[in-house]
């Protein structure tokens, strides 16, 4: 059978990065006998006529979508149409804000470092809170990790040594979503990176930095094949399912025991990284997923 695909990316981006994923997920396509086509989200109309949701663009409705977006509003409404879309909507939510997926996890009691979520905070208010600033002193201590809600690639992420810093970010992020995480020493500068593919991790790789407590690739950090024991690839499973995802990218940082404790999940974890560290090629087992997902609606 022919599968009929969209591919849809942010408009808003336009680098090579992104366009060289996008082909390589088509080029992947195309040897499962899947039609995947790249559409843009700006290219797709959508909104209210007659009473009910439209859809208005210029190609046949699709058999699935692969969504490499953020426009949580779009991937809801095209499944509110019947439009198959991996990952959901609910899952790129859970995922893109920090805030959701760490609460997500905490409701499945999965482990992660002890955190505190930042207020929201009216434009009337100036002034950063000083009792609230001394309970996140008294719960995690120095040095302590504060993070942006919304952000990428190891970015909108800072290390804090002392109350004049701590004062310092609080203030700039007075009225920006953010958290405040227990420091991981034992895992400075290091984590376990799993792709996660349904029920199953299909390929790892441990990133160390040895300039940087994080251990980002884009940060500096260096790549390395790695076989994690099964703690690890069994809570990186229990983390992706847990946010309702059909394919993640889970980080995993070192306890002070050797034991796993998840930093994040991803909902749309870019593949060439761990593709030239392993040598998995993703895409596939996205794709076969996918279509055993497909077929399994097709059964009920």
């Amino acid at each position: 059978m022919l599968y009929k695909a969209w591919l849809i990316y942010n408009g808003g981006i336009n680098n090579r990065k992104f366009s060289d994923i996008h082909q390589w997920y088509i080029e992947t396509a195309k040897k499962i006998n899947i039609k995947l086509e790249l559409v843009s989200n700006l290219d797709l109309y959508i909104g209210v006529d007659q009473n009910k949701l439209s859809l208005d663009n210029k190609n046949n409705r699709p058999d699935f979508v692969l969504f490499l977006d953020k426009d949580i509003r779009l991937a809801q409404h095209l499944e509110r149409l019947a439009i198959p879309v991996f990952n959901k909507a609910e899952a790129i939510e859970l995922c893109d804000s920090k805030i959701f997926m760490h609460q997500c996890l905490a409701i499945h009691e999965l482990p992660q470092p002890k955190t505190i979520f930042a207020p929201m905070l009216f434009q009337d208010k100036q002034e950063i809170d000083q009792q609230f600033l001394n309970y996140v002193e008294d719960k995690l201590l120095y040095p302590l990790i504060i993070k942006e809600a919304y952000g990428s690639f190891g970015e909108q992420v800072y290390f804090i040594k002392n109350r004049g810093q701590l004062e310092e970010k609080a203030r700039h992020l007075l009225h920006t979503p953010h958290l405040y995480q227990q420091y991981i020493q034992s895992s400075n500068g290091q984590d376990i990176r799993l792709h996660v593919v349904g029920n199953r991790v299909v390929a790892a790789m441990k990133r160390v930095s040895e300039h940087d407590f994080r251990a980002n690739v884009t940060s500096g950090g260096k790549m390395y094949q790695v076989e994690p024991k099964q703690t690890f690839l069994d809570l990186a499973v229990k983390a992706s399912q847990a946010v309702k995802a059909d394919f993640s990218g889970v980080d995993l940082l070192i306890g002070e025991k050797g034991d796993p404790i998840i930093c994040e999940v991803n909902s749309n974890a870019h593949i060439k990284n761990i593709y030239d560290c392993t040598g998995v090629d993703v895409s596939k087992d996205i794709f076969q997923h996918i279509i055993a997902t497909l077929k399994g609606y097709s059964n009920e």
